[in-house]
């Protein structure tokens, strides 16, 4: 489903180039729950943001469903993400001035479906995260886990077939963080992919694969079982 080869991500830094990625090989199998550990600075984000087609590599392939996209300009890059890949995030970044079902139907307003059926939806993804008492609420009006259950909604606004979740627990308490991540596991049961940024073992636990970085490159073997 998402492969990268050889692929290298470089910033500028004055008149020196920060190695972000260097010759990272990684491949992501349709329906996978994956989890990217390391240090900070170990390259985690960077990865992500490939992933999830909101960066390119400066060298080397990056494929999704098996077509290049290293190379597309950022209106077929914004296309791609609108349509396949859902966000999730550890500040959550839900509109304030907007009550969770509006938040939720964001992404279905850049898609131009209509206000019913966003409507619907929304109430729907909301039920299923158990947030149908609370879709008028505005974030602030919310707790920490309840607004990341309201951004794993707004994730799957457009049925997306992929989820890149990073650090989706790290602001939450304990109880609440495992609650996200059981909801993680069974959206993955239901075929979901995912893919889990986080520095937690114990979330790692739920992904069937680990990728561990470290310095912009894997850690070998670049597969560990959990």
């Amino acid at each position: 489903m998402l492969q990268l080869k050889n692929v290298w991500k470089l910033y500028a830094m004055g008149e020196a180039a920060v190695k972000a990625l260097r010759g990272l090989n990684v491949e992501i199998q349709r329906g996978e729950f994956i989890a990217i550990m390391g240090p900070s600075g170990s390259g985690k984000s960077t990865l992500m943001h490939l992933l999830g087609a909101l960066d390119q590599p400066s060298e080397g392939s990056l494929r999704f469903e098996g077509e290049e996209i290293s190379q597309w300009d950022e209106d077929r890059l914004a296309s791609l993400r609108g349509q396949k890949i859902g966000f999730v995030f550890q500040s959550f970044q839900l509109v304030p001035a907007l009550t969770a079902i509006e938040n939720v139907e964001l992404p279905m307003v850049f898609q131009r479906i209509s206000r019913a059926k966003r409507r619907e939806r929304a109430q729907t993804l909301l039920a299923r995260v158990g947030l149908a008492e609370r879709m008028h609420h505005k974030p602030a009006q919310l707790s920490g886990g309840e607004q990341q259950r309201v951004a794993i909604a707004r994730a799957l606004a457009n049925d997306p077939e992929i989820i890149l979740a990073d650090e989706p627990t790290g602001n939450l308490d304990t109880e609440s963080g495992e609650k996200i991540l059981r909801l993680l596991n069974e959206l993955n049961e239901e075929g979901k992919t995912i893919v889990l940024v986080t520095h937690n073992t114990e979330a790692a636990s739920y992904a069937s694969r680990i990728i561990k970085l470290k310095d912009g490159a894997c850690v070998y073997p670049t597969a560990l079982e959990v």
